[in-house]
């Protein structure tokens, strides 16, 4: 801790013959320094000198993501937490998502630029932490196997379409009083479930197991209007067609006789 003095002058007028005195206070004031990394012995920083903060400089850091370049501006008495913050819009990443690199070390959020050697147009390599890299590939992983049971449950709803369409069909058949023949509906009936055994085996999340529910269902109804048309269509008679025959007598032959004389 160093100590400055300050001379302030005061003057004060007498009554006689226009004589004039000065008197000094001394005033002492308690300034804390730094030493900057070059050497140099500053007088510390405070957030609560607006005057002092005015006449920071200002450099811009040249930042390294993968393939990508970016420019920022800040302030050379700025953190790298700071840094990260600026960074955020232009790489999409969190600070908290984020690695500074300087000269092949890793910088904390508390590390300050110029304290680090960090100047003007200097180089900073901005990489993903390890845990931000690691949820963003579980994310990707969960993500595909989502996509890839969408595929499947809706390869099984086209099947269950035309199946269903087949359903119908026989349903109106029944209702008009048509027999259908019973090897019709079990066919069906075995091609539904091979169906649902599809559908049991996707493992699904998300919204693709509310798809997969609502396809089970489906299924299953199908199912349960078979069996009810099968017992319908058991007590349908089988029609039969009868054909009436028409006889007719054969015709009569006539003699023909020769006359002789």
């Amino acid at each position: 801790m160093i100590k400055r003095k300050f001379n302030r002058a005061r003057k004060s007028s007498g009554d006689n013959a226009g004589t004039t005195t000065t008197s000094s206070d001394v005033k002492e004031e308690e300034v804390e320094w730094e030493m900057r990394p070059g050497g140099m012995l500053v007088q510390k920083r405070s957030e609560n000198c607006s005057d002092f903060a005015a006449m920071v400089p200002r450099f811009r850091v040249r930042v390294v993501f993968g393939a990508m370049r970016y420019e920022i501006s800040i302030s050379s008495q700025a953190t790298f937490g700071e840094l990260k913050k600026l960074l955020t819009a232009d790489s999409g990443l969190q600070p908290g998502e984020q690695r500074l690199i300087y000269r092949g070390k890793e910088r904390q959020n508390g590390d300050y630029l110029d304290r680090c050697g960090v100047k003007d147009h200097s180089k900073v390599i901005l990489m993903e932490s390890p845990e931000f890299r690691e949820r963003k590939f579980i994310e990707m992983r969960r993500n595909a196997k989502i996509q890839a049971a969408h595929r499947l449950i809706d390869d099984v709803l086209m099947e269950v379409d035309k199946l269903a369409e087949q359903v119908c069909a026989i349903e109106k058949s029944i209702t008009h009083g048509n027999k259908v023949p019973e090897l019709q509906i079990t066919t069906l009936i075995e091609m539904l479930m091979r169906q649902a055994v599809k559908l049991d085996i996707i493992s699904a999340e998300g919204d693709a197991c509310e798809k997969k529910s609502l396809q089970g269902k489906r299924v299953e109804k199908c199912v349960e209007t078979l069996d009810v048309l099968k017992l319908s269509n058991a007590r349908i008679k089988p029609v039969i067609v009868t054909t009436n025959w028409e006889t007719f007598d054969p015709p009569q032959a006539i003699a023909k006789w020769e006359l002789f004389d």
